[in-house]
């Protein structure tokens, strides 16, 4: 008992000079010009890039994956790839910082509800052929007009370097994605101007080894040190006095831990408005996501590639995604509906193998099949079955209101055959029912949504209420594409903080987004064309059914780094053969 208490005070003491370490340098952090920070961010890129390999197979291994399965890919799109691709994106918003020139051409719509929307994929030739097909707008809250959009971005970088007073941020990893940490790292010290000390998760402190090399630079410079442990460490830096701000990406649980205190205590505070720890606190939580699938002319290859994205959706990272399909809302009167459900669990059964990985979830799954009068079990190879549970009108609020983090995904079922009525219901389902506003999915023919038109169905996006909105994609593709701001809708309170509170990634710099729009190819190559419209992919490289993306995603990674002509044709016989 003695040598425990005599570890615990010199873990403590470590602590201690490692918060004091980053409170002494956290004014001379902040004012580090812009050319500093850019040389900084380019030694990154190369740290990253020299470890990028050891990276993703290690974080393969960790999560039981076999070295020759194609879901390694996996590990390298949400891992290095994600973090060479913010150095990139943060190089060139920082150059161009100085009067905010990195905002011209980017093309600025008017919605109809007086809101601006700014296009920031595809902006360059090479966006046009690795995101073939795919859009992204930022839509901004109300107030942020054409004019005053320069004076709402990038806000924290008008205050000139020598007058800025540097803060301590505290940034909890996730344990899930391998990029969240780093990524929520570059947003506390190239946004808000904060040294940061990094709590990794336990579930993967494995990457101590490569965050280290790859984020030297801000190490070497005292802005960044990055610690392991486990809760009770945690618990101990967010008491931590120096500690200024905290980011939390997790579960709301937890945060209300952190904020309110746990047990009874927890309880009491929250309800009298008291909460413990006062810091300033931000958060990415999870949600019940939905994806909701409108009824239109699928033909039997739509229903197919459709059950391959809604399969992805729910088991990229074998379903521990903060927006992971959890509900699937479905039209009950379309002939198609029980079609799509077979095809999902065809899809399933042949997917590659992979094992439960994140601890816990044998017991979430478990409480998630007692919740349920009649759980399907979508069988998969080298792993514990899906679970599918329909969910019946005005019950169960279980489901609408827990994230089960798991490979378990509900069904909900809407009735009517009018599309448009169809749309809005789902959409009022989702934003009343379904706990937390993460991401939402919708999956629609482009023939309905002309049947709709084209402003009202844009009308509907702007009544569901989500951090990011994917039509025709999933949702993870806007945390991977960086330029998107990655958060809850705002609006959350610390007393009701449902998917969290401010958005990270975020590469433009915008001060007051609402949410990001992300639109993608319904069909996949070729049969894009006969819908027109643009794509080369006959399937994503995030796919679970991509059969290259263990080859496709270091060909990426490689490219972000250099981008070059040359590397193009291995990368796009790979995409064809995927």
């Amino acid at each position: 008992m003695a040598q425990a208490a005599t570890e615990e005070r010199h873990e403590q003491d470590h602590l201690d000079r490692v918060v004091e370490g980053l409170v002494a340098n956290r004014d001379r952090w902040a004012r580090t010009t812009t050319d500093e920070r850019i040389a900084m961010i380019a030694s990154v890129q190369n740290a990253v890039m020299d470890v990028a390999e050891d990276w993703a197979l290690e974080a393969a291994r960790q999560k039981q994956i076999p070295a020759d399965s194609p879901l390694v890919g996996e590990e390298w799109l949400s891992g290095p790839y994600a973090l060479i691709s913010a150095c990139m994106l943060l190089t060139e918003t920082l150059s161009g910082i100085e009067g905010k020139t990195y905002l011209n051409g980017l093309p600025v719509r008017h919605l109809e509800s007086g809101q601006i929307a700014v296009k920031v994929l595809p902006r360059s030739i090479w966006d046009k052929l690795l995101f073939s097909g795919i859009e992204a707008e930022v839509w901004m809250q109300k107030g942020v007009t054409t004019d005053n959009l320069p004076n709402d971005t990038a806000s924290t970088y008008d205050t000139p370097p020598e007058h800025r007073v540097g803060r301590v941020a505290l940034v909890l990893g996730a344990g899930n994605i391998s990029s969240i940490a780093p990524l929520d790292c570059l947003h506390k010290l190239l946004m808000d101007h904060q040294v940061t000390l990094l709590k990794l998760n336990p579930v993967n402190d494995y990457l101590l080894e490569y965050l280290t090399a790859s984020l030297k630079p801000f190490i070497d410079f005292g802005a960044l040190q990055i610690v392991s442990g486990g809760a009770d460490v945690g618990a101990a830096l967010c008491e931590q006095p120096g500690i200024d701000e905290i980011h939390i990406t997790g579960a709301e649980a937890s945060h209300d831990a952190i904020v309110w205190g746990a047990g009874k205590e927890g309880i009491r505070n929250k309800a009298n408005g008291t909460p413990r720890n006062t810091r300033r606190i931000t958060s990415e939580l999870g949600a019940v996501c939905p994806t909701i699938v409108v009824p239109g002319p699928w033909t039997e290859a739509d229903l197919a590639f459709q059950a391959e994205h809604i399969a992805t959706q729910k088991l990229h990272n074998s379903g521990f995604n903060c927006v992971a399909c959890q509900m699937l809302v479905l039209p009950d009167d379309w002939n198609k509906t029980d079609t799509l459900l077979r095809q999902i669990e065809r899809v399933m059964a042949r997917a590659p193998s992979r094992p439960l990985y994140y601890p816990g979830a044998d017991k979430r799954m478990a409480e998630f099949e007692d919740q349920s009068e009649s759980v399907v079990s979508f069988s998969r190879p080298g792993g514990p079955n899906c679970l599918v549970a329909p969910v019946a009108r005005g019950n169960h609020a279980w489901f609408e209101t827990t994230e089960v983090f798991a490979p378990a995904m509900n069904t909900y079922r809407i009735g009517g055959t009018d599309p448009e009525a169809y749309l809005r219901a789902a959409i009022g389902y989702a934003n009343r029912r379904l706990r937390g506003t993460l991401g939402a999915s919708i999956l629609i023919h482009p023939a309905t949504v002309q049947q709709i038109g084209r402003k009202k169905f844009e009308a509907l996006i702007g009544e569901l209420h989500y951090g990011c909105i994917a039509i025709n994609c999933w949702t993870g593709v806007g945390f991977l594409l960086l330029e998107t701001p990655w958060g809850a809708f705002p609006g959350h309170t610390l007393d009701d903080v449902q998917s969290g509170i401010d958005f990270v990634h975020n590469t433009f710099l915008f001060d007051r987004p609402e949410r990001s729009v992300i639109r993608a190819p319904f069909r996949p190559f070729p049969r894009n064309l006969l819908s027109r419209e643009w794509s080369l992919l006959p399937r994503p490289p995030w796919f679970i059914t991509n059969r290259r993306q263990h080859k496709i995603g270091p060909l990426l990674t490689g490219f972000r780094h250099r981008p070059g002509w040359t590397k193009l044709p291995r990368i796009f016989l790979n995409a064809l053969l995927g």
